[in-house]
């Protein structure tokens, strides 16, 4: 028995490790100052400081279990400890508690079976959202998975990306395949659409991500126009930043975009294997990651999640894996292209 509770603690720790400090990737590159910073690499529960306890390694050697692994995260948010993925090759979302010792994977919401939870969000009262874009709905769970209710639904065609306005208690909604965003309030109210198919200013196509500064602009990743789109709570356009190509700046395939502390927008680009970070005048400050598997690479990441601590979250879609960094934000200096 202790041999086996030994073999399964072995277990519960295997992954890939996060290296020591000082071996930790930094961008740019030494002897430059760094802007960012490699944290590690959560693929499951056990990097995140969830762990078995003894009689549950026992069973899981007993019954060959396996270790639980994220499958294919694509959307990821953090909050006081707790990290929630989306992960559609599950297909489920996973909440995992480190101040708790628990990990909940919620792959039904009452009787609806999950198919393609793609994207969460932040929501009041320490709740999420997850947008499912097969089922058409976005659902609010409490903090340990329960259903709260639906909190979207309503003319729907494909939910990708999901916003929470805590200070107008509204849910912001990309819906892809519709080319707009969808604003909900209270009861799953459809109280307003932004944009409609285009490429004019405050049109879309495809609208796949969205997030909100810490001033409470809206960033709209517009996919197939190849751009970021900024909207303040009124609906109104701001500004735009980007273009299609294959060169620094430029982008090929956004996916998730977010802002750190100093109001620069981090932009997520899947075919790149890369984040690109610009300020709000869209001038490249710093691009890190590259295609691999090592820390610090990536092979087509999606969402992104930066926290009140400038703690950056990387969904890294098919390396099985969310990558945390630390941002020390340029402010308004070019850095590195």
């Amino acid at each position: 028995m202790l041999m086996l509770a030994c073999a399964a603690g072995v277990a519960i720790g295997a992954g890939d490790a996060t290296p020591p400090p000082a071996a930790a990737p930094v961008w740019p590159p030494p002897p430059a100052e760094p802007v960012v910073r490699y944290v590690r690499t959560v693929a499951g529960p056990a990097e995140w400081g969830v762990t078995a306890g003894l009689f549950d390694r026992i069973v899981d050697a007993l019954t060959s279990k396996q270790e639980e692994r994220f499958v294919r995260p694509t959307g990821v948010a953090e909050r006081q400890g707790v990290l929630y993925v989306a992960d559609p090759g599950a297909p489920a979302l996973w909440i995992i508690d480190a101040t708790e010792n628990r990990v909940t994977r919620v792959d039904r919401v009452d009787d609806t079976v999950l198919v393609s939870p793609v994207a969460v969000a932040l929501g009041p009262e320490a709740s999420v959202f997850l947008a499912d874009t097969v089922l058409k709905k976005v659902f609010r769970l409490d903090h340990a998975g329960n259903p709260i209710e639906v909190a979207a639904a309503a003319e729907l065609a494909r939910p990708s990306g999901l916003a929470y306005d805590s200070e107008r208690h509204e849910l912001y909604v990309a819906d892809s395949s519709a080319h707009r965003i969808a604003v909900f309030g209270a009861g799953a109210k459809l109280v307003r659409i932004l944009g409609e198919r285009g490429a004019a200013d405050g049109a879309f196509n495809a609208p796949t991500h969205l997030a909100f500064d810490r001033s409470g602009v809206l960033l709209v990743t517009d996919a197939l126009n190849y751009r970021v789109q900024a909207f303040d709570r009124d609906g109104r356009f701001l500004w735009k930043m980007g273009r299609q190509g294959d060169g620094s700046g430029d982008f090929a395939a956004p996916k998730g975009v977010a802002s750190d502390g100093a109001g620069n927008v981090y932009v997520v680009d899947a075919l790149f294997d890369a984040v690109q970070v610009f300020d709000r005048r869209g001038t490249l400050l710093l691009s890190f990651g590259e295609r691999g598997t090592r820390v610090g690479q990536f092979w087509l990441p999606g969402g992104i999640f930066i926290t009140a601590q400038d703690e950056v979250y990387v969904a890294d879609a098919y390396n099985r894996r969310i990558q945390e960094f630390r941002a020390m934000p340029p402010r308004g200096k070019e850095v590195a292209k």
